[in-house]
């Protein structure tokens, strides 16, 4: 059964269409991948999922876990379990990291009883991302390292335990140990549970992660999908050779209609 579910969607900011026919499915347990150059709509999407209100929809539907996902605010959707991490996080000054973190865990699910239950877990997080304790007594990404907002992104991905997470272009400007860090915090996640949508310029998280699909879009819309090897043949060619729309490829994604049968 699919997990989330989207057609034909058209959105626009400020008068100008971004995603122009969108149609893509991610099925129960798997983790795909959305590439493409900038400026071409998939961030867009990205914020579109999460409820971002400076989006206009003109068309099309978002299906998840069989809810009409349009219909419902940003806060709705995270409760359902859907979860962003972002490129760039924002700060939060004065409020403590360990704070956050119980916080969004109560809304979310019900946390180990008591704090220091809590904290017991966040320190078997903390030891997977190799971050130290002292990190929870920080404001929320004041200060903070490009490397050290993604790994707050994928600690709040552990606690928070969502159905279906979007990452947004997280490998951005990480080093080498730090991309295989976020990679493991994602492979952690894998199973029946758990489904996640990749936004991604290249290929290297995609080396740590197992992936069920690749898109591509361009011009906000989706122009390619198909395996693995799909990435390899963008390595070769670019993106220019994927400029043009494959006919098939707004339905040829696994289940998206039959998922209205199931």
């Amino acid at each position: 059964m699919n997990t989330l579910v989207i057609e034909n969607l058209h959105a626009s900011i400020e008068g100008k269409e971004i995603l122009k026919g969108v149609s893509l499915s991610l099925g129960a347990g798997e983790v795909v991948a959305l590439m493409g150059p900038n400026g071409n709509g998939k961030s867009t999407l990205g914020n579109v999922l999460m409820g971002d209100p400076r989006y206009e929809i003109s068309e099309g539907t978002i299906v998840f876990d069989g809810k009409d996902l349009l219909s419902l605010p940003a806060y709705e959707r995270a409760r359902l379990g859907l979860f962003m991490a972002f490129q760039y996080p924002v700060e939060l000054p004065g409020i403590r990291v360990s704070q956050f973190l119980f916080r969004i865990a109560e809304l979310r699910r019900n946390p180990p009883s008591g704090y220091a239950a809590f904290y017991r877990e966040l320190k078997e997080y903390l030891e997977i991302l190799h971050m130290d304790p002292a990190f929870l007594d920080r404001s929320v990404n004041e200060g903070f390292s490009g490397g050290e907002k993604k790994r707050l992104e994928i600690l709040q991905l552990l606690v928070i335990q969502p159905r279906c997470a979007i990452f947004d272009e997280v490998d951005s400007g990480l080093d080498v140990d730090a991309l295989r860090l976020v990679a493991q915090g994602i492979n952690r996640m894998r199973g029946s549970h758990f489904s996640a949508l990749i936004i991604t310029h290249y290929r290297r998280l995609l080396d740590l992660i197992p992936i069920d699909r690749v898109y591509i879009m361009e011009q906000g819309r989706i122009t390619r999908s198909g395996d693995f090897s799909l990435v390899e043949a963008l390595e070769r060619e670019g993106f220019g050779a994927f400029k043009e729309q494959d006919p098939a490829a707004p339905r040829a994604q696994e289940g998206i209609y039959a998922a209205r049968s199931t």
